[in-house]
């Protein structure tokens, strides 16, 4: 794979996100209107305390998964690139900058991999022993795979389905949170 202009960089917690987070889900409100019925933070950035990569992570729930471009014409006037849709897990995914500064994440709400993203980030808020885990692990695979994304998000996801299968409601199917 090659490698990408925004290396992959996990920084400390900073306390700005959620404002971050909070002034970009008005803008998307806006911009979506009518198309999602809900609009999270999630991510590492949504649990305080968190190192992270500097990126605020969007998840926005959706009736009905529509074909990207129903989406992109809205989103691009607020900056974001459509990257893929991951038919597998049901998700479009759209990053805003470069570096990137944002993700969002479109899925249907009544999903299994709509219900994970938002079950780890609450397990994470609600475990700091394990969500300290999670970060000592992002900042090895940060410094080892600075360059490649899909191995850093690829390193993360054995532990991502250990915490879903051991805590969560399922068999823990669908890590590729980044």
């Amino acid at each position: 794979m090659p490698p990408h202009s925004d290396p992959i960089v996990v920084v400390p917690y900073d306390p700005a996100w959620p404002n971050v987070y909070e002034r970009e889900r008005e803008i998307l409100t806006e911009a979506l209107g009518s198309l999602v019925l809900s609009i999270h933070h999630i991510g590492s950035t949504a649990v305080p305390g968190l190192s992270a990569k500097p990126i605020v992570d969007i998840l926005a729930g959706v009736s009905t998964l529509l074909p990207p471009s129903a989406y992109e014409e809205r989103l691009r006037s607020c900056g974001y690139v459509f990257q893929f849709h991951d038919r597998e897990e049901g998700r479009l995914f759209f990053r805003k900058g470069m570096p990137r500064t944002h993700h969002l994440h479109i899925m249907e709400q009544d999903s299994e991999g709509f219900r994970h993203h938002l079950f780890f980030r609450d397990f994470l808020r609600l475990n700091p022993d394990l969500a300290d885990e999670y970060a000592a692990l992002k900042r090895r695979l940060a410094q080892r795979y600075r360059e490649d994304r899909a191995a850093y998000v690829s390193g993360k996801a054995d532990w991502i389905r250990r915490i879903l299968s051991r805590y969560g409601d399922d068999d823990g199917k669908n890590p590729s949170i980044e």
